[in-house]
């Protein structure tokens, strides 16, 4: 099952992640023959989206958002609440087939300290950008990286955001399919702050595209950030869901369970009519 949540709604719920316990993680099929108990409670990639359609105050947000979201005290008290109480997190940023970054290596986070280290990591790292979306280059490129991860975990989660549909590189649905083959959940946070220009490559109903087209595996869900005001509220409620291995609870509406309600090719078509190639 596939959600899309109302932040406003869960956030409040998430906040308590650490104090009402853990529910019993979720373990994915890839790993049940891995060897030795999981040494942390989630593998977890994030995927930052820095193609030339993020102008540079998104891209700054973007950037302070997941650094706060991971000092912040609802994600400290989500971490808690997990069996073994620490993630392993990696952080890289894309935008075309082949351009992706990695900009901190897997860390492990186990409380205030590990933390603060990790988010001063990302904000000092010089922001850069890139042309062209590809949503399916970013998850081929971080399916592998779990596999460089020297912990195990209950969860293996790959966090795409993005404020654009996939228009470079192979379809992202194959993308997708291969990563939940293995085990991998994807999880998405659109980005719509801005108003589409249909001159330009944005799409309406983004948060539908990466709903039905983007993300899949069990309990996975889409924040979609609308409001330029909560963009790090946003990232923040996702990040501590993902951290706290719940399935959203409240105000949650089914994503569509079989045929697509947008093309998933809608980007690569849209380059072609713009450009010819």
């Amino acid at each position: 099952m596939r959600w899309c949540i109302s932040i406003a709604a869960v956030l409040a719920a998430s906040m308590l992640a650490g104090a009402a316990g853990a529910a019993a993680p979720r373990q994915p099929p890839a790993l049940a023959d891995r060897q030795g108990p999981p040494s942390v409670d989630i593998e977890l990639i994030i995927a930052a989206d820095v193609s030339y359609s993020m102008d540079t105050d998104e891209l700054t947000v973007q950037r302070e958002g997941y650094a706060e979201a991971i000092v912040s005290r609802e994600f400290l008290q989500a971490l808690k609440g997990g069996p073994n109480g620490k993630i392993a997190l990696t952080y890289f940023e894309w935008s075309a087939f082949g351009d992706q970054r990695v900009i901190i290596p897997w860390r492990v986070i186990d409380g205030p300290e590990t933390a603060d280290a990790v988010a001063s990591e990302i904000m000092q790292a010089p922001i850069r950008r890139g042309s062209r979306t590809s949503i399916s280059g970013a998850i081929l490129f971080g399916t592998p990286l779990f596999e460089e991860d020297p912990n195990r975990g209950f969860r293996r989660v790959i966090d795409v955001s993005g404020d654009g549909p996939n228009n470079n590189g192979p379809p992202v649905t194959p993308a997708r399919d291969q990563a939940l083959a293995k085990g991998i959940v994807i999880n998405g946070l659109p980005i719509m702050i801005k108003e589409p220009s249909h001159s330009m490559m944005d799409i309406d109903n983004l948060d539908w595209y990466y709903e039905d087209c983007v993300i899949g595996g069990p309990g996975s869900f889409v924040v979609a950030i609308k409001d330029r005001e909560r963009f790090k509220e946003a990232i923040r409620t996702k990040l501590v869901l993902e951290v706290a291995g719940r399935d959203p609870e409240q105000k949650v509406v089914p994503a569509a369970a079989k045929e697509p309600r947008i093309d998933c090719q809608i980007g690569e078509k849209l380059w072609e009519d713009r450009w010819g190639r």
